[in-house]
């Protein structure tokens, strides 16, 4: 079996620095706002895994489906000696893209989480023996560098991740994604789709409540790791349709005036009956707007696939 290699490109407290960060620019501007990565501690990560299971959240089970029909595909287009994964968790979807990559050398997930990266690549091993596996520690919103690894290289972005992404944050990111492939090297994106307000709002408002739950593990997150004093009982989630910008918002809305001490950051937080914090957008694209996202980041679109229903998209794309 071939060894499993973990490299660590972040420092040791640098998600304990940049949660203080966030906590601290978040929730002292207005209006409110964290960015959705806080939720995905274990018990959210948890959460998630249930969220994919619900009737209403078909993101998961609809990119599932294309990853099934269209895996001899993406390997006949690619020919992929190579395949990095960002944000790449329990690696579960990829495993039809590894299955599918019959010339495939090197696997290279990118977490933040080194537990699960290790946990990832010993299932994957037990699998694919003679694969080499070569995980990363690091954000894949901040640059990073990449170990020398054959070509051609296919760089998989999948579970609509792209879309917690601001606009301006879009184009940062898919141009740091460029400068990580060479000429020919491909980008594999999945984009959910805009469609109807009630799916769209229902897929993210689960009457069992559970999304809710895991809205408010923000909460639970900043009072483990920095001894706050959130009651999460205070806040009502929220998930609201921008049909103006095309996505989805969730929020935590004070359901009365309440303040918060945060002591780790010596930090007072008011709340206004009311006032909410935004804490995920999830924006919902068209295929003309990927194809556009991409060509300003210097990549061509080749090929564009959705679900039967055409509710989310895989796109292949090729480095310029």
């Amino acid at each position: 079996m071939s060894p499993l290699t973990i490299t660590r490109t972040l420092p040791a407290d640098a998600t304990a620095a940049a949660l203080r960060a966030d906590v601290t620019h978040g929730l002292t501007r207005t209006p409110k706002q964290l960015p959705p990565k806080w939720f995905y501690d274990a018990r959210g990560s948890v959460l998630f895994e249930e969220i994919t299971r619900l009737p209403d959240y078909y993101p998961t089970r609809a990119e599932r489906e294309i990853l099934l029909a269209r895996a001899g595909d993406i390997a006949a287009a690619t020919g992929a000696r190579t395949l990095i994964e960002l944000g790449s968790g329990s690696s579960d979807k990829t495993r039809h893209l590894i299955g599918a990559l019959t010339g495939l050398h090197t696997y290279l997930p990118v977490d933040v989480s080194e537990s699960a990266l290790a946990a990832a690549g010993r299932a994957l091993l037990s699998d694919h023996p003679t694969l080499t596996v070569h995980a990363l520690v690091a954000d894949f919103q901040e640059g990073f560098p990449l170990p020398g690894t054959p070509g051609p290289r296919l760089l998989a972005f999948l579970g609509g991740t792209i879309g917690n992404l601001l606009p301006e944050e879009r184009a940062a990111f898919l141009h740091r994604v460029r400068e990580l492939l060479a000429p020919g090297d491909a980008l594999l994106l999945g984009t959910d789709l805009v469609k109807d307000e009630a799916t769209l709002v229902a897929a993210y408002d689960d009457p069992t409540g559970v999304t809710a739950e895991f809205n408010k593990n923000v909460l639970a997150v900043i009072n483990r790791e920095l001894g706050a004093d959130f009651d999460p009982a205070d806040f009502r989630h929220v998930a609201l349709w921008n049909a103006e910008r095309e996505w989805i918002e969730m929020r935590l809305r004070a359901r009365k005036e309440l303040t918060a001490k945060i002591p780790a950051l010596d930090l007072a937080v008011t709340f206004a009956r009311g006032e909410e914090v935004r804490t995920e957008v999830s924006a919902k694209f068209r295929e003309d707007g990927v194809r556009a996202e991409l060509a300003a980041a210097g990549f061509t679109l080749s090929r564009w696939w959705t679900d039967r229903a055409a509710r989310f998209a895989l796109s292949l794309s090729v480095r310029a």
